[in-house]
């Protein structure tokens, strides 16, 4: 039986913010732009002289981030220079926090939170192979060679940037530690679309999670620390994560602890496995000290901290409370409402206009179910009115349409809004409870299937189903299944 190792997981969350300017001047933050080094000006491209103005509204939205996970806001904070050369940063240094962020402490998931701070992004580097060298305006002939070369595009560089950072957190095993980071990262994501302070799009590099991680024999002390970057998506931390605390696990019972080195590795989503970036940098090689040409800030006195707190949105996790306690639904379907704050919205719309908690279940079961398998094959559906989708639950709970004649029917009013009473009436699909009509049915049903007839007879009473879904197709869906099955068994003894 081979040792146990602890995994160590802390995480550091990158989200930019949505605010119309850059974090120190007044370009647009648009993260949308197509066209390169549009949305640039002295201040954010670094011309010497320029001088960088503090956007107040992005750091209103990290004291919302703050409050949400219940950090304490600092009342002094100033911002610092970070030093480091890279193409991508214009001044040869990154405005960030270092000693006095915005926030400290708080809780998420199964996370403490360190800190949360502000800092400007960086550009964006963009390779071009040979091929494109034309489409972007410059001759092949300048002799970049086969491989193509990179162009910077500036637009990114000073969009107000959210960094998250976590204390770290042993667990039992690699399955755990990877899940918790990932479920960590989405409930992050939620909290900023519910605060509205960032789009935080995985797939457009607006959220960019890095993993800090050790494995160590002793669960009270840590091992040797290695960053992965480059996790664009959920899947990807949980993948990058399992697969680096194997890359660990297996080094340390070869009995090569030395090769662990504190490094920084990237993760190769074609190959699925972590690659060696560079050395890490310690905080002393960045050289940190006070940006001078900012102002220091007493947040206490520039915020109204109570006002603040009040205003904040019902947060995801107290809307999953409010749902389970409200509905009583199940939290498949809570996450469904979780995730998407619109369907969410009009679910609850749909409850009041319903007579009782059962018809409430009904309901969601329909909304996550049949509604949503409908919209991912028709992307011309959209959400009916909250009134009538109310009436299709109403006829399906006093049994005036079956089932199967409700999915028709949803399928129709998530095209054209219409009341689902009235085409259940016009098109004659409102469950017959007349015994007179429903019985030629059955009887021209049994007459038609003296295999199936001679089957059930035999002992299978299954078969009878068989008779039954036969009704009620030829009934157009109107026949009762309730009367259909008593008529059957009572004509069949």
């Amino acid at each position: 039986m081979g040792k146990k190792y602890y995994p160590t997981i802390g995480l550091e969350i990158h989200a930019e913010l949505k605010t119309n300017t850059k974090m120190f001047c007044s370009c647009k933050n648009d993260p949308d732009e197509k066209k390169p080094n549009v949305n640039i000006c002295p201040v954010c491209m670094a011309h010497p002289g320029a001088l960088p103005v503090i956007n107040k509204k992005a750091i209103e939205n990290v004291i919302k981030v703050g409050l949400a996970i219940e950090g304490k806001i600092a009342d002094f904070t100033e911002f610092d220079r970070k030093n480091y050369f890279y193409p991508d940063i214009p001044k040869g240094y990154q405005i960030s926090q270092y000693k006095y962020p915005i926030v400290s402490g708080g809780h998420l998931a199964d996370f403490d939170v360190t800190r949360v701070h502000l800092e400007e992004d960086t550009a964006n580097n963009k390779h071009f192979p040979e091929a494109q060298l034309r489409g972007v305006g410059v001759s092949p002939k300048l002799g970049f060679g086969e491989e193509g070369y990179s162009l910077i595009d500036f637009n990114r560089a000073g969009v107000p940037l959210m960094e998250l950072v976590t204390e770290p957190v042993t667990f039992e095993d690699a399955e755990k530690a990877a899940k918790s980071a990932s479920s960590f990262a989405k409930e992050l994501q939620l909290i900023l679309w519910y605060l509205g302070v960032s789009e935080a799009n995985m797939e457009k590099g607006e959220m960019r999670v890095e993993a800090n991680i050790s494995v160590s024999e002793n669960k009270k002390k840590l091992g040797t620390k290695v960053e992965v970057k480059n996790l664009n998506s959920f899947k990807s931390v949980e993948k990058a994560i399992k697969f680096e605390l194997d890359r660990m696990i297996k080094l340390s019972e070869d009995g090569k602890d030395q090769e662990i080195v504190q490094e920084t590795r990237g993760w190769d989503e074609g190959g699925q496995k972590t690659f060696s970036q560079r050395k890490k940098e310690s905080s002393h090689d960045y050289r940190y000290f006070p940006e001078p040409d900012l102002p220091k800030m007493k947040l206490h006195e520039a915020f109204d901290l109570e006002k603040m707190k009040k205003e904040l949105p019902e947060l995801p996790q107290a809307k999953r409370l409010r749902y389970k306690k409200d509905f009583g639904i199940k939290d498949e379907d809570i996450e469904s409402y979780i995730n998407d704050f619109e369907l969410g919205k009009w679910f609850e719309e749909i409850a009041i206009f319903l007579k009782n908690p059962e018809e409430v279940k009904i309901a969601s079961n329909y909304i996550t179910s049949d509604y949503l398998g409908i919209k991912k094959t028709q992307t011309e559906a959209r959400l009916p009115s909250a009134g009538n989708f109310a009436e299709l639950i109403n006829l399906v709970a006093d049994n005036k349409i079956s089932s199967r004649v409700a999915k028709d029917i949803l399928a129709m009013i998530v095209l054209k809004d219409e009341s689902p009473l009235k085409i259940a009436t016009e098109k004659s699909l409102l469950q017959k409870n007349d015994e007179k009509e429903v019985k030629t049915i059955v009887e021209k049903i049994v007459k038609e299937n003296p295999e199936v007839v001679a089957t059930y007879k035999a002992g299978k009473e299954n078969a009878i189903m068989s008779l039954v879904g036969k009704v009620i197709k030829e009934s157009k869906g109107s026949a009762n299944p309730q009367i259909v099955i008593k008529m059957l068994k009572d004509l069949l003894k």
